[in-house]
């Protein structure tokens, strides 16, 4: 279960999501839609943690990742889709982050109430990503080893975002792309999966 602060503003309710992201795009500065969907997100608020970026050696600071972990109440994942799969080193933050003891196992239940979200680009088309398209399987099939870690680990799974036809999308879809995502991944949970 999410952790939702009332804020007064202007004599309306808001409620407040303390949110991050987790970037995992090995090549950032060539990218148009991932590097939209990050400046949008930040521009909402999120705190952005970019991967690639903050360990070029892949040398994962193990205890500062489960910190933010435990600081934030919903984690958006955010990575290209490659080969049905995320980046490398999002792979290796899983394996390194997530650990028995603190993720899963005995007394492994520190992600419990924590809510998670990928958000990935994909060149194909939705038609593409699914059953009986081109690549076999939805979005949500393909996605279903993420899925599972992250709920073995105590933590709700939200549905996933995924931005299709990336190759050719124009500045404009790019841009409505973000803007909606960023609408996406701040609404409350029930809207989400109703």
């Amino acid at each position: 279960m999410e952790i939702h602060r009332d804020v007064s503003k202007n004599g309306e309710r808001v409620i407040v999501l303390n949110m991050m992201a987790i970037v995992a795009h090995p090549s950032m500065e060539t990218s148009k839609i991932n590097a939209a969907l990050s400046l949008e997100l930040q521009r909402s608020g999120m705190f952005m943690h970019e991967l690639y970026r903050e360990y070029p050696d892949w040398s994962i600071d193990v205890e500062r990742e489960q910190a933010y972990l435990l600081k934030y109440d919903r984690i958006i994942l955010q990575f290209p889709f490659y080969w049905y799969s995320c980046p490398p080193l999002l792979k290796k933050w899983f394996d390194d982050v997530l650990v028995p003891g603190w993720a899963f196992g005995p007394g492994g239940d520190k992600l419990a109430g924590k809510a998670f979200m990928v958000v990935t680009t994909v060149g194909g088309t939705e038609k593409q990503y699914r059953s009986g398209g081109f690549n076999k399987y939805t979005m949500s099939e393909l996605l279903r080893p993420i899925e599972r870690t992250l709920t073995r680990c105590h933590a709700d799974f939200l549905p996933p975002y995924a931005v299709y036809n990336t190759t050719f999308a124009s500045e404009d879809e790019i841009k409505q792309e973000a803007t909606r995502c960023a609408a996406i991944v701040r609404a409350p949970v029930e809207s989400l999966i109703s």
